[in-house]
């Protein structure tokens, strides 16, 4: 159908996914899953009750309860699946999409995620079949309100909060599911001084798409972090599972960084297991080396980093896509603890005094292009084409092209990331994100012109290679003349 993708289900509204794909959806989960109950949260967007009607109704014709919660975040959904007596659930979301979109993000027992790997190509064939028929005992439904609950979970997390000296900050909720708890949260912690703007729950999202991600998104976030003179500005994505944060002077502060800031305080005991995405920079691994923990480099996407947080027995983890994973959060995301936590740090005394900038300053030791991304017509065959892997010499390391042939000879699709000190290079199916075709190649470390970064830039295209992206060492930066129109010559 085109609409089961590697983490969730998600369309266009109603072309793409409507109330009979919902009611397959719910009916075909209750198999998938050997249910007898299930739980059922819905965002804020104009389709999502109906879409829930749905869902609910294919879960009952199979013979499942359903618990409704009625408006609900994705990370107050997790949490409703993980401390209610169920079987799994699923909340009615499209996240951080325009309000044309939802879909369902979905669960088995405990908040463990429902995948492509795990259930959700199972559902995409189960619903392609023949119309479910309704079993001779349906299910029942019954709603609870968890808000009050969750609220109070979200504030175990800042107890430090719950006293002294407000911080103050800005948040734009972006007419997203945040706007549903948000307030609650607030009310238990008297130590957050908040300007919020775009809380009103708004599925249509009037002022700017809810996906922070998109620096044209922040705007209005900067311009209120300087107006209200605060120490940092937050703002969420449409189903409050991630967040993003800007500085007192309105920069972006990327999630890798606030993962490599927070990470040593999570680390209680030598050798603590910390969680990070491989796209993230070099300093994050150093910090949490740094404190005595245990650097625990993982893939991309939310179902891997909780596998491994849970196999691993890590307590924290981020994504470099503003995800912020908790072991004490049933080891899944939440933008709102993020918050909590993020605003909890700066309220730390010897924090207090301190600029977000001026903390973050030694983490921003390696500079980054962003990506710049090719497409190459067949990415199996070129993944296919890598043999074993090895580490890559320093006299390899001095040209690209040369890299990538080294790369090629030395290195197998089940060990995709070869390091040394200049850099590292990845080779990464992208199937997640329809614009990349992948494989993926990044070098982090450069050292020279603008123009030999641009020859670089050029061989790894010419070698068929779809993605380039550098961190430059520190005291290098200023060899490279202008980012922007690099990467506007090889977008």
């Amino acid at each position: 159908m085109g609409i089961f993708k590697a983490y969730d289900i998600r369309g266009l509204y109603p072309s793409e996914l409507d109330e009979e794909v919902a009611y397959r959806v719910g009916y075909h989960l209750v198999g998938l899953l050997d249910a007898k109950r299930l739980v059922i949260g819905q965002d804020m967007r104009t389709h999502s009750p109906g879409l829930a009607d749905a869902v609910s109704r294919g879960m009952r014709d199979a013979g499942c309860d359903v618990i409704r919660l009625g408006l609900a975040s994705t990370p107050m959904t997790y949490h409703a699946i993980a401390t209610l007596a169920c079987d799994g659930g699923l909340c009615v979301t499209a996240s951080h999409n325009p309000g044309e979109y939802n879909g369902f993000k979905l669960c088995r027992e405990g908040a463990k995620p429902i995948s492509a790997a795990n259930g959700i190509l199972d559902l995409e064939r189960l619903c392609g079949g023949d119309a479910p028929t309704p079993v001779e005992e349906p299910g029942g439904e019954t709603e609870v309100d968890l808000l009050e609950d969750y609220a109070d979970h979200v504030a175990t997390f800042g107890a430090v909060l719950a006293e002294g000296p407000p911080i103050k900050v800005a948040i734009d909720v972006a007419n997203g599911m945040a706007g549903n708890a948000l307030r609650k949260v607030l009310d238990r912690l008297p130590g957050i001084d908040a300007t919020v703007m775009l809380e009103e729950l708004d599925g249509t999202f009037p002022v700017h798409e809810a996906n922070p991600l998109k620096e044209e998104n922040l705007d209005d976030l900067r311009e209120l972090v300087k107006s209200t003179g605060a120490r940092i500005g937050i703002a969420f994505d449409g189903d409050a599972d991630r967040c993003c944060f800007v500085d007192e002077t309105g920069a972006t502060v990327s999630a890798d960084l606030m993962t490599g800031l927070l990470a040593p305080s999570f680390v209680e005991s030598p050798g603590t297991p910390i969680v990070y995405d491989l796209r993230s920079s070099w300093a994050v691994k150093e910090e949490i080396a740094n404190a005595g923990g245990t650097p625990i480099r993982d893939r991309v996407g939310h179902s891997f980093i909780k596998a491994t947080m849970r196999d691993k027995g890590a307590v924290f983890g981020g994504e470099l896509s503003g995800h912020f994973y908790f072991q004490a959060n049933h080891t899944c995301d939440s933008g709102m603890i993020a918050m909590v936590t993020v605003l909890s740090f700066l309220a730390r005394p010897e924090n207090r005094d301190q600029a977000v900038s001026e903390l973050l300053a030694d983490l921003r030791r390696y500079h980054a292009t962003g990506e710049i991304n090719f497409e190459v017509p067949d990415k199996d065959a070129a993944i296919a084409g890598l043999p074993n892997s090895s580490t890559i010499p320093d006299a390899v390391a001095d040209t690209v092209a040369e890299y990538v042939e080294y790369a090629k000879q030395n290195m197998s699709t089940d060990a995709p990331y070869l390091e040394n000190h200049r850099g590292h290079l990845m080779f990464v199916r992208e199937g997640e994100r329809p614009y990349i075709t992948a494989p993926l190649i990044e070098s982090t470390t450069f050292t020279g012109t603008q123009a030999a970064l641009a020859e670089r830039i050029e061989a790894v295209r010419d070698a068929g290679y779809q993605q380039f992206v550098v961190q430059i060492p520190p005291g290098q930066e200023s060899a490279i003349e202008s980012w922007g129109t690099l990467r506007q010559a090889f977008a």
